[in-house]
């Protein structure tokens, strides 16, 4: 989509690209302007979605499976999100994360302040794995190729020394969930029964774990 787009976009999207960038003749820059508006992909399952330009509030609102990338968002991104990766390349705005219970969200924090921005009851700072780190660049690099942006192609361009800015907010719920998943999977369980499994170690009843 070539232009602005109003409230709701990607409500509910499960599958395919959805591509937003601004008319070829615009002279604002992208990073610095609106591009769509509030409560963007509320309850998406699955599918990307790449925005040139920022967000309005909401951004990413129960979002459980689509993958994102941005250039900035309003107030209450990721709210509720249970599931997903977001990528923010700028600022966001006050009260992040708010009731974040999944997913795993990638804010660009080149000015330091973020986690005055941040709604830190259910969610933790840290920083990007090394395999994280090379799974954003490659969004960021879809980014840059299917919406043109000077953004991302300047964050690529400089990217050893951005990518240590990037703060990872990651759910505490979800972390030990996966944790836990991946100690039940050295079990040799797999599939359901190691989600299963996962889900008793999580709740701390190890005896039921290890059938003991």
């Amino acid at each position: 989509m070539e232009g602005d787009s109003n409230d709701y976009v990607g409500k509910g999207l499960s599958g395919g690209k959805l591509i937003i960038f601004p008319p070829a003749d615009a002279t604002y820059k992208s990073e610095e302007n609106i591009i769509i508006g509030n409560v963007a992909l509320y309850g998406a399952t699955s599918g990307e979605v790449y925005v040139r330009g920022m967000a309005g509030e909401r951004f990413g609102v129960r979002n459980s499976g689509a993958r994102a990338v941005v250039e900035a968002v309003g107030d209450h991104g990721c709210e509720y999100m249970t599931g997903g990766r977001v990528v923010i390349l700028g600022p966001t705005g006050r009260n992040f994360a708010a009731g974040m219970s999944g997913g795993v969200a990638y804010v660009l924090d080149e000015a330091g302040d973020f986690p005055k921005r941040c709604n830190k009851e259910m969610v933790e700072l840290e920083r990007m794995t090394e395999t994280e780190a090379e799974q954003v660049q490659e969004l960021i690099q879809k980014h840059a190729f299917y919406t043109g942006s000077a953004r991302a192609r300047h964050v690529l361009a400089h990217w050893d020394d951005l990518a240590p800015r990037f703060v990872k907010v990651m759910p505490k719920d979800y972390k030990r969930m996966l944790e836990a998943l991946a100690w039940v999977e050295q079990t040799g369980l797999s599939g359901l029964q190691a989600q299963m499994a996962a889900f008793e170690a999580n709740k701390g009843d190890a005896s039921r774990v290890s059938g003991n």
